[in-house]
């Protein structure tokens, strides 16, 4: 079983240039994103943007490294890493924040030290 979890964390779902998505995504593995998805999408693994990528909705993934456009809410449970090409419209929720000269974000950044950034306080 264990085997296959680490076979599993090394594939990569690509949504290619072109590509466009109207609907919801949920991945257990890493995904590369150079179209555009107009719905929400929960990753388990790594998310890649490239420069052509554009998403309008909530992204939720373990990392994420984005040098495309996000109109939504982005939540990192670890890493978000805003290249220099990358716009985001909306908040971020993130335990490291990185952002490279020539981004642009427009909203709201909270860092959170829990595992679950989503998780309510009581």
């Amino acid at each position: 079983m264990a085997l296959k979890k680490e076979i599993h964390e090394e594939e990569v779902s690509i949504i290619s240039n072109g590509v466009r998505i109207e609907g919801n995504i949920n991945s257990e593995g890493n995904v590369r994103i150079d179209g555009i998805v107009k719905g929400n999408l929960s990753v388990n693994g790594n998310l890649t943007m490239g420069e052509q990528a554009q998403v309008i909705g909530e992204i939720k993934a373990r990392n994420v490294i984005t040098n495309g456009k996000v109109e939504g809410k982005i939540i990192a449970a670890e890493k978000l890493r805003l290249e220099s090409k990358a716009v985001i419209k909306g908040d971020i929720v993130s335990r490291v924040l990185i952002v490279e000269e020539g981004a642009v974000f427009d909203g709201n950044s909270s860092m959170n030290a829990s595992k679950q950034p989503d998780e309510k306080k009581q």
